[in-house]
């Protein structure tokens, strides 16, 4: 006798439900005296590998065109991130879906009619997916990943991608409805949550990042992630439970997806349109890089024109166009805070000799040495500029009192008289100072610095201490000679 026309005697008082027996459905009436039907084992589906394989290798790609998009989105801040916001969740979205779609595609159960799918509902599960990765694109911009970023997104888009599964299983045209074991529909909602974590700490960890290891590195992160959302995708597949008395409404209901070739369009469709965005994305990545170099290069001319416009060749240092803007500020500065500075004009005593002697090449040689020396010696926020072959101007911002320059004079005067090696030896060399004040010694440039260009001369005169401070009887014994910027 056939297993579904087997019938046994059952109580009156009997349970309306019996579980099932020794893995046979059962199910009886509630009259006295009735009967105990026990029926066909329930339905177990099974899964066509070829399918199963396209379906992780699309979650895979999938994953990976997440990673590389995550780093172009960040790459465009502003109206230009948004549309790939846009763009990338569409493509991820779908890509997700379509892993999903495909891994129903090759579920298989054994039904009298082919098995068939909503459209409306098929389609709408998509809505979940394509949010989901927006929302991701979006958390991974951000400058700061925090930890309630992290706990809310991770929660919302577990909640799209559980959404996109559980709409799609809803889409099976087969009646009675599905029902789910609550232990591995739980189970496969905690594999979504974890999925999505591990998505948003590694997509924002490697966004930035296009070395070779980095590229390793998404491969590997890709694998990973669509192994978690293949994982959660056949867990909740798992969970299904089918009556026994399943059958199929493809042949009684219209507009239905019955195509089981649909299962390769759709995986294959979807790869096309992620390995497309991951083109574009690259395209837009080499034109970022380009243009990033382009505009280095043009940073890097520009650099090197103001640096022929405003610093010595030989030295490095400030010239005298430069010096002359350095000095206006200064004195505007000080105007504003009733402050006081100090020029210095230095002047190297007995170089002429070494150029002389041991030629321009060792001359420049020790002068790019000295300049460094001076730059030294004086605080960071100080200019130190050259004027002439052997002369320097050093501006001395907010001084607390004169005999600060004072001391800054003796620190220059015993840092330029050590030796210099050169390569026919060593060389000494000692430096004369002027000193000018604002606003006791002048309020303009010119002023300034013919006052400490006066004083410098006194200096070397005097053959004393080394420095000058500026006395209105310094320009009568210097009267003749030529300040130093007119």
């Amino acid at each position: 006798m056939p297993l579904s026309g087997l019938r046994v005697p059952q109580s009156a008082d009997a349970a309306a439900d019996t579980p099932t027996l020794l893995g046979f459905s059962a199910r009886h009436t509630d009259r006295p005296g009735g009967f105990l039907t026990i029926c066909r084992p329930a339905l177990h589906g099974t899964h066509d590998p070829s399918l199963v394989a396209l379906s992780i290798a699309v979650a895979v790609i999938a994953s990976y065109a997440a990673l590389y998009l995550a780093g172009r989105v960040t790459a465009h801040p502003g109206p230009g991130g948004w549309i790939w916001i846009v763009v990338g969740g569409f493509a991820m979205g779908i890509g997700i879906w379509s892993m999903h779609f495909v891994g129903m595609l090759a579920f298989r159960l054994p039904l009298d009619g082919p098995m068939s799918y909503d459209t409306v509902l098929t389609l709408l599960s998509q809505a979940p997916a394509i949010g989901a990765s927006a929302l991701a694109l979006t958390l991974v911009s951000r400058q700061r990943l925090q930890n309630r970023h992290v706990l809310i997104g991770g929660i919302l888009i577990a909640t799209g991608i559980s959404s996109m599964h559980y709409i799609g299983m809803a889409a099976m045209r087969i009646a009675p409805a599905i029902t789910y074991d609550p232990v591995l529909l739980a189970a496969s909602v905690a594999i979504a949550l974890a999925a999505s974590y591990l998505a948003l700490w590694i997509a924002f960890e490697l966004r930035e990042r296009y070395s070779a290891v980095a590229v390793l590195a998404k491969l590997g992160g890709a694998a990973i992630l669509g192994g978690a959302i293949s994982s959660m995708h056949y867990v909740g597949m798992a969970a299904a439970q089918f009556a026994p008395e399943t059958v199929s409404l493809a042949a009684t209901e219209g507009h239905n997806l019955t195509s089981a070739s649909l299962a390769h369009l759709v995986g294959g469709a979807s790869i096309v349109l992620l390995l497309a965005t991951l083109i574009a994305s690259a395209l837009d990545a080499h034109m970022a890089d380009k243009q990033t170099r382009m505009a280095n290069l043009l940073r890097a001319d520009n650099q090197h024109l103001q640096s022929i416009a405003f610093r010595d060749s030989l030295t490095g240092l400030t010239n005298r166009a430069l010096l002359e803007d350095r000095l206006t500020q200064e004195i505007r500065h000080a105007e504003r805070g009733g402050r006081i500075f100090a020029v210095l004009f230095i002047d190297l005593d007995s170089f002429k000799p070494v150029n002389d002697t041991y030629g321009h090449r060792s001359g420049d040689f020790m002068l790019t040495v000295l300049a460094d020396r001076l730059v030294g010696a004086v605080r960071g926020t100080d200019t130190v500029a050259r004027v002439g072959g052997d002369e320097f101007v050093v501006i001395l911002s907010e001084l607390a009192d004169p005999r600060d320059a004072a001391a800054l004079c003796e620190k220059i005067r015993d840092t330029i008289a050590q030796p210099v090696v050169l390569p026919q030896g060593e060389v000494a060399v000692s430096c004369s100072i002027g000193i000018s004040l604002y606003p006791d010694h002048g309020t303009d440039t010119i002023t300034l610095l013919e006052n400490a260009d006066a004083a410098m001369y006194a200096a070397k005169a005097d053959n004393r201490y080394g420095y000058r401070f500026f006395k209105p009887d310094m320009k009568k014994t210097q009267a003749g000679h030529a300040p130093p910027i007119a």
